[in-house]
């Protein structure tokens, strides 16, 4: 509404600029162009006047009485200038006139003429002593001979013709306003509607992002900038959306995974601290603390590495070494569960040695949680296959086993944090359901893929690549 209305005053606003500068135009251009052409025109009549009374023909015939001979030629000069030319002589007569004949015997007198009165102005605007019956721009020229006035020429324009130029000229400088009115006009209009309103639009849409409202969809659809903008920050907000919604989920899971762990703890150690349990199966009922203790552990461990790999706080460094040389470490760690279940551990590597660019510690961390994965779901009395393998400049790290599988509809959603398999498929209850997420940021802060391959009830593959070391 606020917005609408300051819409309103600047198109009033805008509309009264328009009124008031056609007005100005009108008016002061007009001034201006009536004095452009009067001063242009009155230097143009003087120096005209001036060289007549300059000529000697004029000095020598103006008291004559062959004084007739000079009006063809001054008719032929009047003529060309569109003016009336006048000899008046010494007294204030009129002698010759372009537009009358005179006789030499009778001439016109003035009426009060004076041309000392003029000063300095050698032109005036009026009726001339009120001869004419309109206004003209009248310039006189002194007729000096042996240092004594003769007489003077006068011009006389009328002032009716300048006011036609002066129209003429006007209505143009009308039609370039009305022109450069309706060009601005016209800019402000796309200015208006293709940067204003959207901008505008984007700026709500900034405004309710920043109070919360994520839901908020900025409606700028223009293949320009503006839309690039808007579909930008649509999607940012969705991005945060999804954020604020993972991060309340993420809250949910750990508050879960660390409520249930801690419930038990308290409510044995409780019990036995006020005789509930006996003491002689106090040790068994210890055993399960620690069982809780551990799962807390780890899972405590892991938000920690997740919390590094999310904030980048853990700089990576890449260097070069041999990654069969990794996986037999690796898999060394896990020799003790997998003899207690009798599961094999199958090292299919390519060459004794084979040397890849990567974080050697993070590496360990995927080798790691994908054999400790691997064997969670692997059956007693299996095997585990880890094979390396080098194709098209690139080390693929295969883990494979062959226990239970992934359903085909958890395989998209493996990847994310807190995710878990139903419980009944696992061998180990200690579980977080961080350790692929893990897998997966790692992964994909070295650049690299990682795939999986599973067939539920035959077992599940993760292949992963390396920058193999030039």
């Amino acid at each position: 509404m606020k917005q609408h209305h300051l819409s309103t005053k600047f198109l009033m606003f805008y509309i009264f600029i328009g009124v008031f500068g056609f007005f100005t135009v009108t008016l002061g251009g007009s001034y201006m162009v009536e004095k452009h052409f009067e001063h242009s025109l009155s230097a143009a009549l003087y120096t005209e006047a001036h060289n007549i009374a300059s000529n000697d023909a004029v000095k020598s015939n103006i008291s004559s009485t062959t004084v007739d001979t000079l009006q063809e030629h001054l008719s032929a000069i009047a003529d060309f200038q569109d003016a009336v030319l006048w000899i008046i002589n010494s007294n204030g007569e009129i002698i010759v006139s372009t537009r009358k004949d005179i006789d030499i015997d009778d001439p016109i007198p003035l009426e009060e003429f004076d041309a000392a009165k003029w000063g300095s102005n050698y032109y005036q605007v009026g009726k001339f002593y009120d001869y004419f019956d309109t206004d003209q721009l009248s310039v006189i020229a002194p007729i000096t001979s042996d240092m004594t006035i003769k007489g003077y020429v006068a011009i006389h324009y009328g002032m009716t013709n300048l006011y036609q130029s002066r129209s003429s000229i006007l209505f143009i400088m009308q039609v370039i306003f009305l022109i450069c009115y309706a060009a601005t006009s016209l800019l402000l209009w796309v200015y208006s509607h293709y940067i204003r309103k959207p901008l505008t639009k984007i700026m709500k849409g900034a405004s309710e992002y920043a109070g919360g409202n994520l839901e908020y969809r900025i409606e700028v659809t223009s293949d320009d900038e503006m839309g690039y903008l808007a579909n930008t920050l649509n999607y940012m907000s969705d991005e945060l959306n999804k954020n604020g919604e993972y991060q309340r989920k993420f809250i949910a899971n750990v508050s879960h995974d660390f409520r249930s762990p801690l419930t038990s703890i308290k409510g044995y150690v409780n019990a036995i601290l006020d005789g509930t349990i006996p003491y002689e199966m106090q040790d068994r009922y210890l055993k399960i603390i620690a069982f809780e203790s551990e799962r807390l552990e780890k899972l405590t461990r892991s938000l920690l590495t997740l919390n590094e790999l999310d904030m980048k706080k853990r700089m990576m460094h890449i260097h070069r070494f041999d990654i069969n040389d990794t996986i037999k470490n690796t898999a060394a760690t896990f020799e003790g569960i997998c003899t207690s279940r009798q599961i094999r551990l199958e090292l299919l590597l390519s060459g004794h040695e084979l040397y890849v660019k990567a974080d050697m510690e993070q590496i360990q961390q995927v080798l790691y949680n994908l054999l400790d994965n691997a064997i969670k779901f692997s059956n007693d009395d299996s095997s585990i296959q880890i094979e390396t393998t080098v194709k098209n400049g690139k080390v693929f790290v295969s883990v494979k086993d062959h226990g239970t599988g992934i359903p085909k509809e958890s395989l998209n959603k493996i990847w994310d944090r807190f995710y878990k398999i139903d419980a009944s498929r696992g061998k180990d209850r200690k579980g977080t359901g961080l350790g692929l997420s893990i897998v997966k940021e790692i992964i994909n802060a070295h650049n690299q893929n990682i795939d999986v391959i599973s067939t539920e009830g035959v077992g599940t593959e993760f292949i992963f690549t390396l920058e193999k070391s030039k």
